[in-house]
């Protein structure tokens, strides 16, 4: 994919005066966050079992090899066939060679953020294969040549209308009076036409939301059905996943499962959960000749034993996005990557460095949302400013920021000398704002007022407060 994530700041701009995109967010938003507190209220132990999903995370990667090892073991035991790629080059190259061992001119593909990552439809496309992606946000993206925004919906940043609108674009031979009233209008015809797609393809390509490494299955959940077509219907079924996707039993699989769905979607699970488990056998009236999985590293393995080692428990339940207030402003195509928001921002720097991705972890009012709401608990706030360290430590701030933040520092370790500075600074600004309310514009903080209005202080500084508090408790 084409990395844009150093024009963050360029990405960010567009997307807020994008009016079609702001109404997307607006609308879409809202019902992922009533969903999902509805879906945990219902559930008393939720948070226990967040700490249940840290812990069977947790062991798994301080296990991990234990467990790729089993769980390869275990699918070559049933037939199957596991490659190890340590780059998106070998991945690449392991599919086409698998699609083209097979003679295949069409591959269905369930929705993947590995095969995102991968770059994998431009790659067949290049070969002379055709990909046609069957969920139906992905089909519509596809339609128009578009990644997607949202790790779990991704046609999130489109309207009804752009949907209707692309389809008659691409599809010339709808009926001028065929009304799409509905998003379920679209979804009826896009399986019509995707019927024959899933009966012709000779390759089906899904992601996998888990690997079991007791059992050698990979696990996907889906709402369309879609998932299993692809698997069943092709000769080959080609589960792309990254290491850090597996875990060790059945049992752990369905405890993490129960966090998943209602997590993203407010679910208590979602409409399909789906087991492969090696080729079909022989009594089986279905299911694909062939059973490949394709594990990836592509920089995960670099993660463990560092301060980025927790970002590897994700199970891409999208919460932290759906919840964070930057992505809620600016979309997922903002990140430049596959993986938009507080998730995106501590992981894209940890797979493409830090020198490109520099302006994810800075894109954050630090809230902690998106760390309260993660269902295994993972600490995003505190990773990204591991990432904002790092930055800093390499000299890729800018020098103004670079020369601020040693002046603050300077003034910081002589606390006499900043209070008298601040309570000087806080009552010259009132001063200056007396019955404005608000600034527009401020010397020396055109960084904030650039975007928004800089509220005139009241009341002094938070230390003078905080002293005054003190004395009040203490009478």
């Amino acid at each position: 994919m084409h990395l844009t994530s150093p024009a963050f700041k360029t990405n960010a701009a567009r997307a807020m005066r994008d009016p079609g995109l702001q109404k997307a967010l607006g609308t879409a938003k809202g019902a992922f966050l009533q969903r999902r507190a509805a879906a945990v209220a219902a559930l008393p132990e939720f948070e226990a079992l967040r700490d249940i999903g840290r812990e069977i995370k947790n062991h798994t990667l301080a296990h991990l090899d234990f467990y790729l090892e089993t769980f390869a073991a275990n699918v070559e035991r049933v037939g199957g066939k596991v490659h190890w790629c340590s780059t998106a080059e070998e991945a690449r190259a392991t599919v086409l060679k698998i699609c083209q061992d097979e003679g295949a001119k069409t591959v269905t593909k369930g929705k993947s953020m590995i095969s995102e990552e991968l770059g994998i439809n431009d790659h067949l496309e290049a070969h002379g294969i055709q990909p046609v992606e069957t969920d139906l946000g992905e089909y519509i993206l596809q339609l128009r040549r578009e990644h997607p925004s949202h790790i779990i919906a991704p046609a999130f940043h489109l309207n009804r209308e752009d949907w209707e609108a692309d389809f008659r674009r691409m599809h010339t031979d709808l009926p001028p009076d065929r009304v799409f009233a509905e998003r379920r209008d679209i979804l009826a015809e896009a399986r019509t036409r995707l019927r024959e797609k899933f009966l012709a393809a000779d390759v089906g390509i899904t992601g996998a939301n888990f690997l079991i490494a007791e059992t050698g299955s990979s696990v996907i959940v889906t709402n369309e059905g879609n998932g299993d077509l692809t698997q069943t219907l092709p000769r080959v079924h080609i589960a792309l996943a990254s290491i850090e996707k597996v875990v060790p039993t059945l049992e752990d699989c369905c405890s993490l499962l129960r966090l998943l769905a209602r997590s993203a979607t407010g679910q208590d699970f979602s409409v399909y959960t789906t087991f492969s488990t090696g080729p079909k056998r022989a009594p089986d009236l279905d299911g694909p000749e062939a059973y490949h999985v394709v594990l990836l590293d592509n920089g995960r393995s670099n993660m463990m034993g560092t301060e980025f080692q927790e970002m590897l428990r994700c199970i891409r339940c999208a919460a932290c996005m759906n919840h964070c207030p930057v992505y809620g402003a600016v979309g997922g195509h903002a990140y430049g990557w596959v993986y938009p928001g507080p998730m995106g921002s501590v992981l894209t720097p940890s797979l493409v460095g830090v020198e490109k991705t520099g302006h994810l972890p800075n894109a954050s009012t630090f809230c902690g949302k998106c760390e309260s709401v993660c269902p295994v608990k993972i600490p995003l706030p505190k990773m990204m400013r591991h990432w904002r360290e790092r930055e800093f430590e390499r000299h890729l701030t800018p020098a103004s920021m670079r020369r601020g933040l040693g002046l603050w520092a300077w003034f910081a370790q002589r606390p006499a000398l900043y209070r008298a500075v601040t309570r000087f600074g806080i009552g010259a600004v009132a001063l200056l704002g007396r019955g404005r309310g608000s600034f527009r514009s401020l010397p020396l903080a055109g960084g904030w007022t650039e975007g928004r209005d800089l509220p005139v202080p009241e009341g002094g500084t938070f230390m003078a407060r905080y002293k005054a508090q003190q004395r009040k408790a203490a009478r």
